[in-house]
Order: C-alpha cells, then structure tokens, then sequence
C-alpha cells in the first residue's frame, strides 16, 4: 500500500497542503516544532482513525478554525485506488469516508491501510506504565484481527461497567456484579489467546531485528505476563472481589497485562542505556512491520520514522537505513531536523524518493 496523494486542511498547525509522494522514499527536513510530525500524525489518522497522544479529535482542528479535513489516494498492489477522507466539525463526530461512502463503524475501517510508526514518545514503551505496552499490543493485532477488535471492545466496556459497580454506595447487587463478571473473563480469555499467540510469533522476528542493528552484542528477550495464567479468567476476577469492592475498581483481567522487555537478562528499563533503548524501540517496530506484513494483512504497511536517529551512534543507524531502504520495506516517510542525516539516508538507497522542506506548517518539495 502506498500513499500517492495527501489533502491537509486546518490539521494541527498546517493550514493547507497538498502533496504527492514517492512510492519509496519520503524524508521531511525542519527545525523542530514546525510541522513535520504533524504530517506523519496527519497520515496514521488516515489508517488508525485517531491521533497520536490526543485524547480529544477536537483538539487536532487548527487554532481558530471550525473543523479540520484529510485526505488520502492510495494504490494497491494489485494496483486499484483506494480514496480516504476524514473530516471533523467542532461539536460533531469525525467522518471516515471510503471511496466516498462513510463508515457505519470507524472499526470496519482498521486494517484496510497498515502502518507502523517510530516516534520519539515510543520510549513510553519502556519508561511508561504496563497500559504503553498493551496498547503497542493492541494497535498490531487489531489491524489485523476484526474480532479481536471487536472482543477487546466489549471487554472495555464490561469493565467500564463493572467499575461503575464496585464503587457504588450502599454496595451493589452481586448478581448484577457477575453478569459483568462473567462477560469480562469471556472476552479476557478470548483476548489473551489472541495476545500470546501474537507474542510467540512475535519474538523471534523482534530478536532478529535487534541482532541485525546491534550486531549481537547483546541478548534481548520479552516475556507475556497475564493474569489469565493463573487459571480460569472467571476465578481469578471473583477471587478477591472484596479487595476490589475496597479500592473501587477492578485489580485483576487483561486490562492488566504488561509485556517485559530484557536485556541480558535484566529489565531495560533499568539496565539499557540510551542507544539500547532506542535500539530496542527500533527493532520492536521493524518487527511490528514484518509482522503486519507477512503474518497478518498481506500488504506492505507505510513506515512512518519520525526523529529516530538520536542517540544511536553512526554504525547503528547505518544499519536502520540499510534495512529500511532494502526490499523488505515499501514506501517509507523519515523526518529529521539534520540535513546531513538525510543526504546520508538518501546517498545508501537504490530506491525512488522525495525530499522535502517544512517550515511553520507550510511543506515545499526540494
């Protein structure tokens, strides 16, 4: 899947751009804080319905403007066209359109388009709380899976209720409480066998991946850790529904799920330095790609690189750019405040690419 043509209207801090890019690769050079990863998050809106980091759509509609519009053209590679519009009112609900005709659910639409984005808040993935690494989770799987889509839905909303509940003075109807109960180890069963399954596949690919860069020199492991693996879902939830009752919300299901990340055998996060992070969050979303690629939608995903050269020394990032300019990747959109950085990207690639400047929102092709 490539991306021919984009259509920006009052996104963020971009005012109005209309662009066409190489079916290869795409690298956007400014200073920070002038649009660059605007554009990107302007293109992942466009296949995941949603910005990054933004809890509220509203708040991608551009300063003292009304609503905001994206557009996407697309080719195939069974070469037929493919035409996403998304547009938002202040006060209304977003519209997502398919050729013109818009989605009844926004979930129909996950997974038509794979993407897979490297960006600097991705070191929340490591820093962050165990609810950066579900969603990591969670972001490749539903984009290829509409039923696990759909199951972690029902489950965020039975826990939604459950909460609601467990809170309530004087204490609630206990069979009302398991009616949620039971609703939640049923689609918490359900997405833990999705979840592992994902995982062991996942693994070896991400291994290969952080070998490649960091040429073995060191050993990188992630391990799955679920309430679901001490037993029965049903059992594990009702067990201490009391401690539940005295905190207000809900201490065990899925929704506590965390995915380890080691290094040498010890968590990252307290042994990685700066470069092994980076090197990890890299080659866990090279990973994410090939995954999508072969294991899941059968399409090429775009590759989104926004900043990821920094505190990677040259040998490591020679080897990022050798990777994702070879024939394992299609099209590819890399941002970076350095020039030089880019002109050595582009002086290691055979392939088709595009050079752009951006500057307060407002983009000009080089």
């Amino acid at each position: 899947m490539t991306l021919k043509h984009l259509s920006i209207l009052n996104y963020k801090n971009i005012e109005e751009a209309e662009l066409d890019f190489s079916p290869g690769l795409n690298c956007v050079i400014g200073c920070n804080g002038e649009g660059k990863t605007n554009l990107l998050d302007a293109i992942r809106f466009l296949s995941l319905c949603k910005s990054l980091g933004v809890t509220q759509d509203s708040l991608c509609i551009r300063h003292e403007q009304d609503f905001f519009m994206l557009k996407g053209q697309y080719e195939c590679e069974d070469d037929t066209l493919e035409e996403i519009q998304c547009s938002l009112k202040r006060g209304q609900k977003k519209i997502m359109r398919r050729q013109g005709k818009p989605y009844k659910r926004l979930a129909e639409h996950i997974g038509l388009i794979p993407i897979v984005l490297v960006s600097p808040s991705d070191g929340l993935l490591i820093a962050g709380g165990s609810e950066e690494r579900r969603r990591f989770i969670d972001v490749v799987i539903s984009q290829m899976d509409l039923p696990y889509l759909d199951s972690l839905t029902r489950y965020n909303k039975a826990l939604l209720q459950r909460n609601a509940l467990l809170k309530m003075e004087p204490p609630c109807d206990t069979e009302i409480l398991s009616l949620w109960e039971e609703q939640m180890a049923i689609e918490g069963e359900f997405i833990y066998q999705r979840r592992q399954k994902y995982i062991d596949e996942f693994i070896p690919i991400f291994q290969r991946y952080y070998n490649l860069i960091a040429q073995d020199h060191e050993q990188v492991s992630l391990s799955y850790i679920s309430h679901c693996q001490r037993g029965p879902l049903l059992e594990v939830i009702q067990r201490d529904r009391y401690k539940d009752l005295a905190v207000g919300y809900s201490l065990h299901g899925i929704h506590r799920d965390d995915l380890e990340m080691l290094i040498n055998g010890y968590p990252i996060k307290r042994e990685g330095s700066q470069g092994q992070n980076k090197t990890m969050l890299v080659a866990l979303k090279l990973a994410q790609y090939e995954f999508l690629h072969h294991t899941g939608t059968g399409t090429r995903p775009i590759l989104l690189l926004d900043d990821i050269f920094d505190r990677l020394d040259a040998q490591r990032v020679e080897r990022i750019v050798n990777l994702v300019s070879g024939d394992s990747f299609g099209q590819t959109f890399i941002t970076d405040t350095n020039r030089d950085h880019l002109d050595k990207i582009l002086s290691l690639t055979s392939q088709d690419y595009k050079l752009f400047y951006c500057e307060n929102g407002t983009f000009s092709e080089l």
